[in-house]
């Protein structure tokens, strides 16, 4: 009567790098139901450890609404230390729940999926923002790690091409070697810069960083299209002289993100012009006079939309493992 089953990460990837245009429509079809009221997203809930400041492990429930039946949560540990051995910062794996009977179904690997979902909402935001397209402009990548790399991937997904890539990280090896993957799979140039002033002037610029605080003090020119993926990069005095594109305005307003101290330094939420939704939905119509920073706090729906996703073409491809007999009881009686 219940089954429950694993999709492991091998299988997530391989259906994920076949399939990042549907994940894209997925994204986008997904932020206009959280924007129409029909999901369910509480606050994310931070573990954090006193000897590790910059440790934390994330919970985040979400319910994708009656239509979908889908519930669950992501279980997301972000240990910034694990690079110094070359190991992703972020692990994560996704539980998904029948709305029907509140068992649990499946069992997700998710950093995969979590990365795929935020490089997803980053092009989504970069094809909706700048609709007029990247060609003819410079895009720059601030932190090159996997989420970086992703968000590339997808920008390229999403027709979001620019002449050239610039990219720009503490630690040159790993902004090296983002800097070949995009010139190896986007035929475009693509050079690596120690000099963050130099990222900072191109067309389009990225943050995919580990930040804690924010380093970014001098505001953006008019026209510049700012992916602030990252959240703490930019001092309030950045976001308060642009236009603010957030992807959910109660959400991202907390747990000192940037916007959070911009709202903290004023005591108003004034500086938010409206969510992406808002835009996708012809709602919102950002100033071409100012430049634009998009802050997506991350909402567990876009993962249960992800997730959901992968685990039925899993199912298709024979590649969900079931596990017999997971559940010890099954009967009351």
């Amino acid at each position: 009567m219940f089954k429950f089953e694993i999709v492991a990460g091998g299988s997530v990837r391989e259906v994920l790098h076949d399939s990042r245009r549907e994940v894209l429509d997925l994204v986008r079809r997904t932020y206009r139901i959280h924007e129409a009221g029909k999901t369910v997203n509480p606050d994310s809930y931070f573990l954090r450890f006193p000897q590790k400041p910059d440790s934390r492990i994330i919970a985040l429930p979400a319910f994708l609404g009656p239509e979908a039946g889908v519930a669950g949560i992501k279980w997301i540990a972000s240990f910034p230390d694990n690079t110094r051995s070359g190991a992703p910062r972020a692990s994560a794996v996704l539980v998904l729940n029948d709305y029907e009977t509140g068992y649990p179904v499946a069992c997700l690997e998710a950093a995969t999926i979590s990365s795929a979902r935020t490089a997803a909402s980053a092009a989504v935001a970069a094809a909706t923002l700048r609709p007029e397209g990247h060609r003819g402009k410079r895009i720059a990548v601030v932190g090159a790690g996997v989420i970086a790399r992703n968000i590339c991937d997808y920008l390229h997904a999403a027709d979001c091409v620019p002449d050239a890539y610039l990219v720009h990280d503490l630690h040159e090896p790993s902004g090296q070697a983002l800097a070949e993957h995009l010139h190896t799979t986007q035929q475009v140039p693509a050079s690596f810069t120690t000099d963050l002033a130099e990222a900072l002037a191109a067309d389009t610029v990225v943050f995919a960083t580990t930040a804690l605080k924010p380093y970014v003090t001098t505001p953006f020119r008019a026209g510049q299209l700012v992916l602030h993926i990252s959240l703490r990069d930019l001092a309030p005095e950045v976001v308060l002289a642009a236009q603010n594109i957030l992807d959910d305005v109660d959400h991202c307003l907390k747990a000192d993100t940037s916007p959070h101290l911009a709202e903290q330094a004023t005591g108003s939420r004034d500086f938010v012009t409206g969510t992406l939704a808002g835009v996708l939905n012809g709602e919102v119509t950002p100033d071409g006079g100012r430049p634009v920073i998009f802050s997506p706090f991350g909402l567990g729906v876009l993962d249960l939309a992800v997730g959901a996703f992968v685990l039925e073409q899993a199912r298709r491809d024979g590649t969900a493992i079931e596990i017999p007999d997971f559940f010890g009881e099954t009967r009351r009686w």
